[in-house]
């Protein structure tokens, strides 16, 4: 499965839809900033846009919800330590309350992955980030964590976006 992402302003973005019936695109919102995310089989459907291949992929994305993107620079060298932690993880943020999909995304170009989770609303979120099951996930790289990984190239972000409809 593919991804791919871009961003621009709502007007655009909605022309951006009407363009590209073929492929069901997903549009969120923070503050100053909408994205338009695509998954699926076709190729890249932004011409300026983030791709992305699907390392693991778990629940269906919905058209409502609240998004959190954790943008993570990795080195070449650190691809598969990075890509095996997540594929060995002990899954516990599938079974919190609201959540209802995880991708993990090796990006195309670059060497930003992203970890895309999406939960019924932000709530959903604060609890599973205040959960033991958190601290458990994250004990040997999270937040709280002094030293990071040596995968890790760069510094860490995190984007969060409440899903939007566009009206026709």
């Amino acid at each position: 499965m593919k991804v791919s992402m871009t961003n621009g302003t709502l007007n655009y973005l909605a022309k951006l839809e009407k363009e590209n019936k073929k492929a069901a695109l997903y549009f969120m919102q923070d503050q100053d900033k909408t994205v338009a995310y695509y998954e699926g089989e076709e190729d890249p459907v932004f011409a300026e846009g983030r791709d992305y291949e699907v390392v693991e992929a778990v629940g269906d994305v919905k058209e409502s919800g609240f998004v959190v993107m954790n943008n993570i620079p990795v080195s070449d060298e650190g691809r598969p330590v990075f890509e095996d932690r997540f594929k060995k993880r002990a899954g516990s943020v599938e079974s919190m309350e609201g959540f209802q999909a995880i991708r993990i995304l090796r990006p195309v170009k670059g060497n930003t992955y992203v970890v895309f989770t999406q939960w019924r609303n932000e709530q959903c979120f604060e609890d599973w980030k205040n959960s033991q099951e958190f601290e458990k996930a994250h004990e040997n790289s999270g937040p709280k964590h002094k030293e990071k990984p040596s995968f890790i190239d760069g510094k860490p972000y995190i984007t969060k976006y409440q899903m939007i409809q566009l009206e026709d």
